[in-house]
């Protein structure tokens, strides 16, 4: 008699189980499809930069281009060396991919001219920064680095050849650099005093050699123009220009040594040439 009345006990206990599990599954009104980190609630992906793959550095300029940044290789009798020197050198890199570059060296009897052109590929592994995001990023970073000094306007620039320093009319309608000697009580500008003073003046860069912002290349650039000294008188100067383009970030170095002492390199020469190359770089990323 136990036996029998036990087993009905069993099912009766089993049905009630199964019970309360469907209700509490029906109260919640839950389901899988709303659990976090699924794909459909999750957050959208930044979108990646444009470029996924970069030029070969070595092959991207031209040697009409290499022949005026590199005048000595046009001087180069011999065959082998004059296409070793168009070659380049491509410089370390362990990720073609992500960065690659090239580096010229070219001796001629006036200067010794060196060209570096480098290519990086910014990739974001953060999905909330897009690849562009992340390049802009470490561009600005760039661009503090180089600590461009702030826009300087020319000495003379509003003034007119007919007005005095002070800012009335002149009578005789004197030059600018007579009108300022004479203003500051000094000898007139044709006095060895004047002159040597304007000499001193000239070396100064105009506003449009200074380094600075560019706006004419890619998305954002800068160049940078610094002379130094290799020896007690002969001045090295080097040229930057860097550019991003989307998710890629482009730097050249041009730099000159002249072979005369007391001989310095022409700045508006070097950033016309440095700044053409990168005009051309840019067309070339463009495709």
């Amino acid at each position: 008699m136990l036996r029998k009345a036990y087993v009905p006990g069993v099912v009766a206990l089993l049905a009630a189980l199964l019970a309360g599990c469907t209700g509490g599954s029906d109260d919640t009104g839950s389901d899988d499809n709303s659990n976090p980190g699924e794909a459909g609630t999750s957050a959208p992906a930044a979108q990646p930069g444009r470029y996924t793959t970069l030029p070969e550095a070595c092959g991207v300029v031209s040697r009409a281009t290499l022949d005026s940044l590199l005048p000595g290789i046009q001087q180069l009798t011999d065959a082998t060396r004059r296409d070793t020197a168009y070659a380049g050198e491509a410089t370390l890199t362990y990720d073609t991919d992500r960065k690659v570059g090239c580096r010229w060296k070219v001796e001629s009897a006036e200067a010794t001219d060196h060209l570096l052109v480098d290519f990086e590929r910014v990739v974001s592994y953060d999905n909330a920064v897009s690849d562009d995001s992340q390049a802009e990023t470490l561009f600005a970073k760039r661009v503090t680095a180089a600590d461009l000094p702030a826009p300087v306007a020319s000495a003379t620039a509003g003034v007119s050849p007919s007005t005095s320093a002070t800012g009335s009319p002149s009578a005789g309608a004197p030059s600018p650099s007579t009108a300022t000697a004479t203003a500051s009580g000094s000898p007139s500008a044709a006095s060895p005093t004047a002159s040597a003073s304007a000499s001193a003046s000239s070396t100064v860069a105009p506003a449009d050699l200074q380094p600075r912002l560019l706006d004419d290349l890619g998305d954002e650039a800068f160049v940078d123009d610094a002379l130094g000294s290799s020896g007690s008188t002969v001045k090295q100067r080097t040229v930057t220009v860097a550019f991003r383009t989307s998710n890629v970030i482009v730097t050249i170095q041009y730099e000159e040594q002249p072979a005369t002492l007391g001989v310095t390199p022409d700045s508006e020469d070097m950033q016309d040439k440095a700044r053409k190359l990168a005009a051309q770089l840019v067309d070339a990323l463009a495709g």
